[in-house]
């Protein structure tokens, strides 16, 4: 398919990674702003929703290392691949660029940032709007871009939901009453 020839969809596997670039220093500003009281509602829930990134995104990590899959396309050190060198599997336990597609580490980042904010904020329609509308683009982006299989999308997406869920949880963030 040539649909990874629209650069649509090369732009929008960008925003994880930076999303998770930043959200030390979003995790920093917090927690000085923390000092002169307490945090607002969207505070509260931005802070929880940079620790799930950060955490799913380094359980994705280790998962990675476990399952040791190839990668689509080759992309980097040519590495091998089932579009470029008709190589497919997974090799447990091993590490390096040319292993990694499962789970997606794209996948799990988005969406242990944004299934925080629609548990911290369930009634919101334009929360639900907003996540909806940045999140399934991307996800169909990996796919299209071959960056990942559909299963490394899916498993990714999974990994970063249970994440946020159980961050949200021990935050106890729930929904504002007066809202």
């Amino acid at each position: 398919h040539h649909i990874n020839k629209f650069q649509v969809f090369r732009w929008l596997t960008y925003p994880p990674p930076e999303l998770q670039n930043w959200s030390a220093l979003v995790l920093t500003i917090l927690m000085v702003r923390r000092a002169w009281g307490p945090f607002l509602h969207w505070q509260k829930v931005l802070l929880v929703a940079c620790l799930s990134l950060i955490v799913a995104d380094d359980f994705r990590i280790s998962l990675g290392d476990v399952c040791g899959r190839y990668w689509p396309d080759t992309w980097t050190h040519d590495n091998p691949s089932l579009i470029g060198t008709g190589a497919y599997g997974f090799h447990p336990f091993q590490r390096g660029d040319d292993i990694g597609s499962f789970p997606s580490g794209h996948a799990c980042r988005i969406l242990g940032f944004a299934t925080v904010w629609l548990i911290a904020m369930p009634r919101s329609r334009t929360v639900q709007v907003v996540v909806i509308v940045l999140c399934a683009p991307m996800l169909v982006s990996l796919v299209a871009m071959n960056y990942h299989f559909v299963s490394d999308v899916i498993a990714g997406s999974v990994l970063g939901g249970i994440v946020a869920t159980y961050t949200a949880h021990l935050a106890r963030l729930e929904m504002p009453l007066n809202n």
